[in-house]
Order: C-alpha cells, then sequence, then structure tokens
C-alpha cells in the first residue's frame, strides 16, 4: 500500500469502530458485501468513492476529510498520479569549442546508456514495491476469524503506529497511524455548536483534539502541559470535515486541555480537560445567566 492508502485504511477503521459497526452490520445497511468490506478496511482493495461516503453516512460523519484521502489514494492506485520527470540537467562546465564537440556516435552512446539506466532502476523498484505488497497480503488475518469483531485486534504492520510519546510531539496523528482506535477523553460542544474531543493513543502515548462542525477563523489548541499545539479552521473544506491538531505527549495520569476561540469577535475563548486513565466526559457550555 502507499502511504497515501495506508491513512486512508487507518482513517475508515477509526471510523467503523468508534460507531461500533461490524462487518455484518456493513454488509446489512450497504450494497457491499462483508467480504468487500474486509478488503477495503485491510487494504487487500481500494474502496469505491461511495463505500466511503455510505461508512461516513452510518457513522454519522462529515465525508469531506475521508473523501480527500480516497482521492489521493486512488490516483496512486489507478496510476494516475505520475511522478514528474526529473528535470534536464544542465552542465555549467564551459562548452566545448564546436570543432572539439564529440562525434554523434558517441553522444548517442551515452544518451541511450542514461536510458538503459533509467529503465533498470524502474524496474528495480517495481520489483521491490510489488514484493512488499504480496508480504502485506500474505500477514494480513484471516476474515472467517476476524469477521465477528468490530475491530481486529491485531493490526497488519504496515498500520502500527510511527511514534511514541516525545516523538509524537508536534506531529500528525493520522500520517503516523495514531488515529487508529483512539480513546475518546472527553467531547464538548461550544456555544456556537462546534464539537470537539479530546483523543488519546495509548500506543502512541499523546493526545491532540479532533474538531468538526465549525465555522471558518475559529481555532482549537490542545496541551498536556507542555508546547501547544493548535489549528485553524482555514476554509469551508475545512469546516465541512474533521480537523485533527498536532499530537502533544500524554501519560497516564497527565491531564489533557484543550480550547476553543471562535471566529466571531465577540466570541468568548471555552476551554475543557480530561485526565488520562480517567473515564470520558460530556461537556457543554454553561447556559447564560
Amino acid at each position: 500500500m502507499s502511504p497515501d492508502h495506508t491513512r486512508l485504511v487507518a482513517a475508515l477503521r477509526e471510523l467503523r469502530a468508534g460507531a461500533g459497526l461490524s462487518l455484518a452490520a456493513l454488509a446489512e445497511r450497504t450494497p457491499y458485501s462483508k467480504s468487500s468490506w474486509e478488503r477495503y478496511l485491510n487494504g487487500k482493495s481500494l474502496p469505491p468513492r461511495q463505500a466511503v461516503r455510505e461508512l461516513c453516512r452510518l457513522a454519522n460523519e462529515p465525508d469531506g476529510r475521508l473523501l480527500a484521502l480516497w482521492e489521493i489514494a486512488e490516483s496512486h492506485w489507478s496510476g494516475r498520479a505520475v511522478a514528474p520527470a526529473p528535470a534536464p540537467h544542465t552542465d555549467e562546465s564551459p562548452r566545448p569549442h564546436p570543432q572539439e564537440s564529440p562525434p554523434p556516435a558517441a553522444t548517442g552512446r551515452r544518451r541511450l546508456g542514461g536510458s538503459r539506466l533509467l529503465v533498470v532502476l524502474a524496474s528495480a523498484y517495481t520489483v521491490i514495491v510489488g514484493g512488499a505488497a504480496a508480504l502485506l497480503f500474505l500477514l494480513l488475518p484471516d476474515t472467517e476469524a476476524r469477521e465477528a469483531e468490530p475491530l481486529p485486534a491485531s493490526v497488519p504492520f504496515s498500520l502500527a503506529p510511527q511514534c511514541h510519546g516525545a516523538a509524537c510531539e508536534g506531529r500528525d496523528p493520522m500520517r503516523l497511524i495514531c488515529g487508529l482506535g483512539p480513546d475518546t477523553l472527553a467531547s464538548y460542544r461550544t456555544a456556537t455548536g462546534a464539537h470537539i474531543e479530546l483523543r488519546h493513543s495509548k500506543k502512541c502515548g499523546a493526545s491532540w483534539a479532533r474538531t468538526w462542525g465549525t465555522a471558518i477563523g475559529d481555532r482549537v489548541d490542545v496541551t498536556a502541559g507542555g508546547p501547544t499545539h493548535g489549528v485553524r479552521i482555514r476554509n469551508k473544506d475545512d469546516a465541512a470535515t474533521f480537523i485533527y491538531t498536532e499530537m502533544t505527549e500524554a501519560r497516564p495520569g497527565s491531564t489533557v486541555r484543550a480550547c476553543f476561540r471562535p471566529a466571531s469577535a465577540d466570541g468568548e475563548r471555552e476551554c475543557f480537560e480530561a485526565r488520562v486513565g480517567e473515564a470520558a466526559t460530556t461537556a457543554r457550555p454553561p447556559s447564560p445567566q
């Protein structure tokens, strides 16, 4: 799988786990079979665009971000995302006098040799990638052993978290595969109607905030007693989907705090917090006096 396909699979599995949907439930409530969903959720095949939308619909979540991930993954899967050709080499050395130029035959041999080298390198790359993909498919768990579970107990090696603790500080939870089956420490709904969740990954030893239902210009910050990491809603696409802050290291017992700053000038800053390892909480802004 390409890194973009890996991120899409991680996001789909997180969404499915959060909604508590089994493979059988997905098959009953969508046009896709249980075996198809097993392939989609384990990276064996790229799901159709409509399947991504169906999962978002069942989980009652905005589909903008997942569809954006699908577009990127599909472009690599289909081969449409072709790497740009390397820029031609520019020789900075003085050009030889026309009378000293090499014969045409010699020039042709040099160009042919360069082309052959590119072909050999491309072939080697194809063999390496193909072998890695084959190994991944061989290591994937069997469908029948997992079909009744809401989320498989074991995750293919390519979906393992890519950082832990301090190494996750200031990094993207989805890109580093920390967003696969995280805990929700606390949920909060702001006075403007935006939703914020404090998320925590035990495997990554880090926390972050996830928000949706926001307005352009809103900002969410998160900290666990160390650096503060924030995200701002920049445009209508951000406002229509999930937006994540970067991660902050959070050990068991750490207090994680999130603050929401609305775009409107007269809006007030709203903060809430939760402790890693304690039961999840849900909060709303206080009613006006």
